[in-house]
């Protein structure tokens, strides 16, 4: 089937377009991944989802594409016994001003015995960004990292999905794959996906689309794109799972007291060394990001998705106790 009927609805303009249904969302992501589109097709789908925008459905089909393509992971074996979820973590944006802490998180995460998977590729046009697998890579040099952290890049989880990311270069504008790999989940096993947003209508839709799918997740202001609590000031952070939401930690108001003592070089060396001394001890860890960790390590060793809308929850009044 062409996915010329999809771009009559989609392609009216903000107005006039019509939201498809999530089976035929997934129709339509499923034919541009499998290369049955010419590139003029994909262009005209990747602008009139951009002046569109995508709901929660749309999105949520073309996650059901995507996840029925693409090859899925397991980050250890002995996870599975431990009934832990494997935290996912979408690394796409690096960072330009402030040092890119998710290699952090998720070394902190895989401390507390949690299987971290990162994944992620270069995406945006700005090449003088610092990567997370740049840093990961300085890290290794130093010390080897735990086998409870994988670093997959996206072109070997889906290589038609890194190609529909790379249309950006040519347009020079994101499409609808920046923000499903925002809330993707590349695990075989149970997962919890971190997602992060910079923007307030962005936590809206991903928040609605998480709703919808019901899978298990941590949502938050990330740090310029990444899946990592700003070190400065913690934000808001909500949790998800089988339709069930609630608030897991209030966004820090007022003044701040202190700032981290963070590096002023950010480098993917001199972040990796400054990681390695937190690491070490020698260096504290930044308290929004302490509190990322517990929170994440509570709702993956919750049961019941009923306790994250419960406000009597032991799960709440012992964590969001601050």
């Amino acid at each position: 089937m062409s996915i010329t009927p999809y771009l009559k609805e989609i392609g009216r303009g903000k107005d006039g377009a019509r939201a498809l249904e999530r089976a035929q969302a997934a129709d339509l992501m499923g034919q541009v991944l499998d290369g049955a589109v010419s590139d003029l097709e994909v262009g005209a789908f990747c602008l009139a989802m951009r002046v569109k925008g995508e709901t929660a459905e749309e999105m949520a089909g073309f996650l059901d594409a995507t996840h029925a393509r693409m090859q899925r992971l397991s980050v250890d074996p002995v996870q599975a016994a431990t009934a832990l979820p494997t935290v996912v973590l979408p690394s796409y944006n690096g960072a330009r001003k402030l040092p890119v802490l998710t290699p952090l998180l998720a070394l902190l995460l895989a401390r507390q015995g949690l299987p971290v998977l990162i994944h992620g590729t270069p995406t945006e046009v700005d090449s003088r960004r610092v990567l997370t697998e740049a840093v990961l890579a300085s890290l290794d040099t130093i010390s080897a990292l735990p086998s409870l952290l994988v670093f997959v890049r996206t072109e070997q989880l889906l290589p038609s999905l890194k190609r529909l990311l790379d249309v950006r270069r040519v347009v020079g504008l994101r499409n609808s794959a920046h923000s499903l790999v925002k809330l993707m989940n590349p695990c075989a096993n149970e997962a919890m996906v971190v997602g992060s947003y910079t923007h307030p209508e962005y936590a809206e839709s991903m928040a609605a689309t998480l709703q919808l799918t019901g899978q298990r997740a941590l949502l938050l202001r990330g740090t310029e794109g990444e899946p990592v609590a700003d070190a400065r000031r913690t934000p808001l952070m909500t949790g998800y799972w089988q339709g069930q939401s609630g608030v897991l930690q209030a966004a820090q108001t007022g003044p701040l007291a202190q700032l981290p003592d963070l590096p002023l070089d950010i480098s993917a060396a001199s972040t990796a060394r400054y990681i390695h001394r937190v690491m070490a001890g020698e260096l504290p860890v930044p308290e929004p990001i302490a509190c990322q960790v517990q929170r994440l390590v509570a709702l993956a060793q919750m049961t019941d998705p009923a306790q994250l809308s419960s406000p009597h929850s032991p799960f709440m009044e012992k964590h969001n106790a601050r």
